[in-house]
């Protein structure tokens, strides 16, 4: 056992006096404050003001009413020129010619068909731009519907009453009771884990990986298994690994709650104005139960340590840090599988697809927390996943040990498939 813990206290000490340390838990609390911060600034600028013509083409006064339910839209600077219906493409085809060459961003061409049938069409250089093209597509969308209301004898002002905006309040039941999340918190909060999960366990299980294959190809190896036998080394390696792990992700989640708590100050001291500050400070993000922190750490643990063996074993089977690197691919898409699915377990986390994956051993410790964070989940679900994620991480590091004990000290040709099995039936 002290052989153990000096291994333990050596991988440990050695990996959080490195400067990747420092800069990797640096970096975890900086993103987190972008992350939040971001996306409201970038929303207040809205990427400056656009310019936009309305080529109208129609035969009536419905170009001139929806040109100034368009000049409604925030930064949005919008001029109607009338234009003959023969002459539309013609004079299209001359505006183009100042759109990138002049503040002129695009132009929007409409017809009479336009309240027929419903089609118009937009030209210009911010079309990649969703959020542009979503609220002039909703501004064009409303005109039409009030023009052909109207058109049926329907007064305008009726129809003003009548097109309210509706807010679908969505709060999330767990266990019977209202736990006062919305569909948007339980889905950042299932995204955070994800990531962070992903993150980690990739992180620290390449970690032991690259530890594995610098002392064998130093052959430092050789002296330390002269005083420790094989599983010792390995075991220590893999939880001294693990403890710098959960020391930063403590950091991380200690950070991210400081800085969630203290979000306006964070937008403040970044330079933002007081209207983004304020926004920063109104956004609701989810609270996290005991029992999501409880079920999260669990899962990152009894994961980090299959990863990590299955790391260590193809480690022990190679010679260079460039053949581990093509040796890792199919253990790292075990990892990838439930990260590409990620959406259709947060889409139907009831689904037959969330459920096997949860169960999964390979994916589970991915699946699972996802599935927890979006959605409740039975908990006799929970206890099956635990179970048959604990039984593989002792299958797959008894196996790993005994490829570990004979691969460490074996170099040359890497080892076939026969040989694999002789090296576990030791």
């Amino acid at each position: 056992m002290h052989k153990l813990m000096v291994v333990i206290r050596r991988e440990f000490i050695e990996r959080v006096r490195t400067k990747w340390f420092l800069i990797g838990t640096i970096l975890g609390p900086v993103f987190m404050g972008l992350v939040i911060v971001l996306p409201i600034v970038m929303a207040e600028r809205g990427g400056g003001e656009r310019n936009v013509v309305v080529l109208d083409a129609t035969s009536d006064d419905f170009g001139t009413r929806l040109t100034a339910a368009m000049q409604q839209i925030p930064k949005l600077s919008v001029e109607r020129r009338a234009v003959a219906l023969a002459s539309l493409e013609d004079q299209a085809v001359a505006l183009a010619q100042e759109i990138g060459t002049t503040p002129l961003d695009g132009m929007l061409l409409i017809t009479d068909n336009t309240v027929e049938d419903g089609k118009a069409e937009y030209r210009g250089s911010n079309v990649s731009s969703l959020t542009d093209m979503r609220t002039m597509q909703a501004t064009l969308r409303s005109s039409v519907f009030a023009e052909r209301l109207q058109r049926e004898g329907v007064e305008l002002s009726v129809v003003s009453r009548a097109q309210i905006p509706v807010d679908l309040a969505t709060v999330q039941i767990r266990d019977g009771k209202v736990t006062g999340g919305s569909a948007e918190s339980s889905f950042f909060l299932a995204y955070f884990i994800w990531f962070l999960l992903y993150l980690a366990i990739l992180l620290y299980g390449v970690q032991v990986l690259g530890a594995v294959v610098e002392e064998k190809s130093t052959r430092i190896v050789e002296v330390l298994v002269s005083s420790l036998k094989p599983f010792q080394l390995l075991a220590g390696k893999v939880a001294g690994v693990g403890a710098v792990g959960l020391l930063q992700l403590g950091i991380w989640l200690g950070t991210g709650k400081l800085l969630l708590d203290r979000r306006a100050d964070v937008a403040r001291w970044l330079g933002q104005g007081p209207e983004a500050a304020a926004a920063v400070g109104q956004m609701s993000f989810p609270e996290v139960p005991l029992g999501t922190i409880l079920l999260f750490l669990t899962y990152f643990l009894l994961g980090y340590f299959l990863y990590a063996a299955m790391f260590a074993a193809v480690a022990a089977m190679v010679n260079t840090e460039a053949e581990a690197r093509q040796a890792q691919t199919p253990v790292v898409m075990l990892l990838v599988i439930p990260t590409v699915l990620m959406i259709g377990i947060l889409n139907n986390p009831d689904g037959s697809m969330a459920l096997t994956l949860s169960l999964v051993p390979f994916t589970s410790p991915i699946a699972m927390p996802v599935r927890w964070a979006a959605s409740p989940v039975p908990l006799t679900e929970v206890a099956g996943s635990l179970g048959i994620l604990f039984g593989t991480v002792v299958v797959i590091t008894w196996i790993a040990g005994r490829i570990y004990r004979v691969g460490i000290l074996a170099y040359g040709k890497k080892p076939g498939l026969k040989e694999l099995v002789r090296w576990v039936k030791g």
